[in-house]
């Protein structure tokens, strides 16, 4: 590997006590970041600033040793991985034209203006010539960063962004595995067969059999602990260096693996918390550094030469990846502050373009020099400090447009309430049903009651209960969501339930059955079918035992009429928010009904997630379906009017014991509002 220093030697770094190298490092991470927000500029800036300062061109405080070259590529690896994660993969799927488009324009127009340049000013031969052009045609997703803390990840040009990122850094590296090759004159048949045999099968592999051993794993361990992470993260790693085996970079790798454990990583659950926490407190943040400790100013006194390679380099990552985001952004009808936001993310170089000009230079590409190379590490040093500052604004624009859009006079604050006992064995999977529909952008905590019936041990039942409703509020907090714990002392269980809703002004209850039958039993029991017969508001009962990560498709019941409630489309929203939020297609069974007025009804509810309707013709023909298509890691959940309600049928008292013997999985029956039911049009789409 070239060195990057063209006159000055290094300084003799310091600092080589790991301890306080690492200690150091953490200092960093947390007052760059901090000082820079005082000036609103992005605080990933900080950090690269402050690798290049204190780094081996700098002053020479730290030196970019293996130690810090492993910690960046991880953290390189990390970053991709989360990215993939954060994607709406319903609407990736639905719409990966997008990505495909921008992928292909952000590659293609950089790859043939650089190619140009490169033989008609730099006098570079057409293979030199396109290795040129494939330093900045692919793209690092520096700037991923900020569009994760802004939260407009799932915006559909930063998907299409993110996406596309898999297509230019894979044919960026092709170009320089074809040109090394071409080099090194061993560019034939058995090259290409070999390259396509790779790659089909890594991807195809990873794709088919990551889903599947992740499934299994989740569903037997499926309590929230350090061995989920640790799962998540062989997963990553393995995928990461199996990608280097078929030929391409890592990073596709842990992208790809991203993409397929997507599904199974709820993104408001404690293991996506778990994993972004480290993500951004340590990996991520050692990648900045890392590429801040390879920018050399010193190279501006270098000559005419590199500020030409660097001015060039510099002027076309600019203006061909912001052509390639208007032109990408005209076609799909984006805002202005989506074309730069797209612009702004698909501008970040790093390693990617540090990994083609070093490997050209080892190759002996011809025009592959030392000047080659520092022109790239000055042009990694301003895309740097372009890159953040333009997602910066434009993802401000999108955070003010989303806020306006989603306000409406009429909505009400949600407020989730969860009735759970000390004896319940699936507390932790119905508080993670709660957690699945709580909005992530809502400040309000979810409240938790306990009734304890008063007795000869009251105080030591008390102390118990308040025991057992700190533990769920310690497992909530690794979600980062508050809750509220309220204990109650009442002879009616149905009573303090219904007493607690009435206080804090609960919108949504969430309550556990566990199939068992009662002797006053009419649906559920005396205590539910008392708390539904006493309240109004939305509520969910259900049977959650399996981890609702696991889920692979949600199987929907509508009951005859059901469409005419007046809280149906809240009901069938919060439906869809589970599907979303599961990364799961809904397959709806309709009973006695027509299925159009159903897609109509589905298409004007957001959000927007694969559903099918398929009619069956009365009761017995629903049973004998749902005997014949679901399956264990299916949810079942049926929308299902309050008695007197429309869309109420008396069959609806004994469904959900039937369903419970139809599946050993997950099932909840979505009781709407009633009477004072929010304005629907909060939940309507708004295009």
């Amino acid at each position: 590997m070239p060195t990057l220093l063209v006159t000055d030697a290094p300084l003799t770094p310091p600092f080589e006590d790991p301890i306080l190298i690492f200690g150091l490092a953490m200092v960093l991470f947390l007052v760059a970041p901090l000082i820079l927000k005082r000036y609103r500029l992005p605080g990933i800036v900080g950090i690269i600033l402050v690798g290049a300062a204190i780094g081996p061109h700098g002053l020479g405080l730290l030196e970019r040793d293996e130690t810090i070259q492993l910690l960046g590529e991880v953290g390189l690896v990390y970053l991709m991985f989360v990215a993939a994660l954060e994607i709406n993969l319903n609407r990736f799927v639905e719409r990966t034209d997008r990505s495909l488009v921008f992928g292909l324009l952000s590659f293609v127009i950089p790859q043939a203006v650089g190619t140009v340049v490169g033989i008609v000013v730099l006098e570079l031969s057409l293979a030199a010539a396109s290795l040129f052009a494939a330093i900045f045609s692919s793209h690092t997703l520096l700037a991923y960063p900020v569009i994760n803390r802004l939260g407009v990840t799932e915006n559909e040009a930063m998907t299409a962004t993110v996406g596309g990122t898999i297509l230019t850094d894979t044919l960026a590296l092709l170009v320089l595995a074809v040109v090394v090759t071409s080099v090194g004159g061993a560019l034939d048949a058995a090259f290409w067969i070999q390259l396509a045999v790779g790659l089909a099968a890594f991807f195809v592999g990873v794709w088919l059999l990551v889903p599947v051993i992740a499934r299994w794993f989740f569903r037997i361990h499926n309590e929230e602990s350090y061995f989920e992470f640790l799962f998540v993260m062989a997963t990553l790693f393995s995928c990461a260096f199996l990608a280097s085996l078929a030929g391409v970079e890592h990073i596709i790798g842990a992208f790809l693996a991203g993409l397929a454990l997507n599904r199974l990583i709820p993104q408001t659950g404690t293991l996506m918390n778990r994993i972004e926490f480290v993500g951004n407190a340590l990996f991520i943040p050692f990648f900045l550094l890392s590429v801040g400790m390879l920018v050399n100013v010193r190279v501006l006194a270098d000559g005419i030469e590199t500020l030409v390679i660097a001015g060039s380099l510099i002027v076309m990552v600019v203006v061909t990846k912001y052509v390639a985001a208007w032109v990408t952004g005209r076609a799909y009808g984006y805002t202005h502050e989506e074309i730069v936001g797209m612009a702004g993310l698909s501008m970040g170089q790093a390693a990617a373009a540090l990994a083609i000009v070093q490997i050209g230079f080892t190759a002996g590409v011809p025009g592959f020099d030392q000047h080659m190379i520092n022109g790239v590490v000055l042009m990694i040093l301003v895309v740097s400090l372009v890159s953040p500052a333009l997602v910066e604004w434009a993802g401000d624009g999108l955070v003010r447009a989303r806020d306006h859009e989603a306000y409406d006079p009429t909505e009400r604050s949600q407020r989730i309430l969860v009735p759970v006992s000390v004896e319940s064995e699936y507390r932790e999977t119905l508080l993670n049903l709660a957690l699945t529909l709580r909005d992530p952008r809502s400040q309000a905590a979810i409240h938790t009651v306990s009734v304890v019936r008063p007795g000869a041990e009251t105080s030591a039942r008390i102390a118990e209960t308040e025991a057992f409703l700190e533990q769920l509020g310690a497992y909530a907090a690794g979600a980062e969501v508050n809750v509220d714990r309220h204990t109650r002392v009442n002879h009616n269980i149905a009573s303090g339930i219904v007493r607690s809703m009435l206080e804090n002004q609960i919108t949504t209850l969430v309550m556990g059955w566990d199939g068992a039958p009662s002797r006053t039993q009419r649906t559920f029991g005396h205590i539910i079918d008392q708390v539904l017969n006493r309240t109004t508001q939305l509520a969910l009962v259900g049977r959650v035992r399996e981890p609702l990560n696991t889920t692979a498709r949600i199987v929907l019941i509508c009951p005859p009429s059901i469409e005419h409630n007046d809280g149906f489309s809240e009901a069938l929203h919060t439906v869809k928010l589970l599907a979303e939020r599961t990364g799961v297609s809904i397959q709806g069974l309709v009973v006695d009904g027509s299925t159009e007025q159903f897609d109509r009804a589905s298409q004007l509810v957001e959000p927007d997630v694969p559903d099918r309707f398929d009619a069956v013709d009365d009761w017995d023909d629903l049973y004998e379906t749902l005997e014949r298509v679901v399956r264990t890691d299916d949810l079942v959940v049926c929308v299902s009017a309050r008695r007197d309600d429309v869309g109420w049928h008396p069959v609806l008292m004994t469904l959900p014991k039937r369903i419970s013997t139809v599946t050993a999985g997950n099932f909840v029956v979505v009781y709407p509002a009633r009477s004072d039911v929010a304005d629907d049009r909060q939940f309507l789409r708004l295009t």
